[in-house]
């Protein structure tokens, strides 16, 4: 089902919204803040009212989320049309991008498993105290940042 296909008239409250589209109903409040949905009206008791067009574009936003993209990322798909061959390269080149911040997180995550991997070797629980714990504290000892670096582009 595309975007165009659905109905755009406004008849859900948030609720079935987030049970027909699987996203929480604050994780749709948080997409509205965030100008990645906006409701197209209200109920006369003041109530959001979401159309199945509205419905679709959550479902979109899930699978983006599911594979790990930013909410800048989502942006940038969501204002992309699925029939213009100039998106389509655009698309590539968002998916190619977060393909590299995908592979950077890897990257990471192998340097953190070696890590731990060394730190279980250190102490195998039958000594008088724990070396883990121990190397763990010499580490708080030696890495006094002056200042915390920027967490970066993170995803996860």
């Amino acid at each position: 089902m595309t975007a165009a296909s659905v109905s755009p008239v406004p008849q859900h409250r948030i609720g079935e919204a987030a049970r027909r589209s699987g996203v929480s109903a604050a994780n749709i409040r948080y997409y509205e803040r965030e100008g990645l949905l906006q409701p197209q009206a209200r109920a006369d008791n003041d109530y959001r009212l979401y159309s199945d067009a509205d419905m679709h574009r959550l479902r979109f936003i899930r699978q983006c989320r599911a594979l790990d993209m930013s909410l800048d990322e989502v942006r940038t798909l969501l204002a992309l049309d699925l029939n213009n061959k100039a998106d389509c390269a655009t698309a590539s080149t968002a998916l190619e991008a977060h393909l590299g911040h995908v592979r950077q997180r890897l990257a990471e995550l192998r340097a953190l498993e070696k890590d731990l991997l060394a730190l279980r070797k250190r102490c195998d629980g039958l000594d008088g105290h724990c070396h883990i714990i121990e190397a763990l504290h010499q580490r708080a000892d030696e890495a006094v940042p002056a200042v915390a670096a920027p967490a970066g582009h993170r995803h996860v």
